[in-house]
């Protein structure tokens, strides 16, 4: 089966790359993979008046995958999650060569003017991927 490997953050740029591989795999027949990355194990707790609440980074990394794969299987689309510890673009590549994906989606936030230089998500996945790469505007 093609597999498609998506990263997000949760952003608006990030839906907008998720919307272009919908798309994609209800034209293709593909299941997509949805990558979250965070970069802590760490726990932070929170306190609002009496109550206290504990977040843990991973937790939120999940949740964000979820809700995107959810938009995805809600449209009849196969998909899975990872929450992965790193930088979002070491955390796709990696999960694209562990998943033998096809391709990878990203947006191009970051891609132009000096932040490009600075080594932007798209950039680095562009470079360093082990399949095709699109790249969609999302800004």
């Amino acid at each position: 089966m093609t597999v498609y490997v998506v990263g997000t953050d949760g952003s608006d740029t990030a839906a907008k790359a998720g919307e272009r591989t919908a798309e994609l795999a209800l034209a293709t027949g593909a299941s997509i993979h949805v990558v979250c990355a965070f970069t802590r194990r760490g726990a932070t707790t929170v306190g609002l008046g009496s109550d206290v609440f504990t977040i843990s980074e991973i937790a939120e990394a999940e949740q964000i995958a979820e809700q995107q794969a959810a938009i995805y299987r809600a449209a009849g689309i196969t998909a899975t999650v990872s929450a992965c510890e790193g930088k979002p673009a070491a955390a796709i590549l990696e999960e694209a060569e562990r998943v033998e994906a096809d391709m990878i989606v990203v947006g191009n936030r970051r891609m132009q003017g000096v932040q490009r230089v600075l080594g932007a998500v798209a950039n680095d996945v562009a470079h360093h991927a082990p399949c095709d790469v699109l790249v969609v505007k999302t800004v």
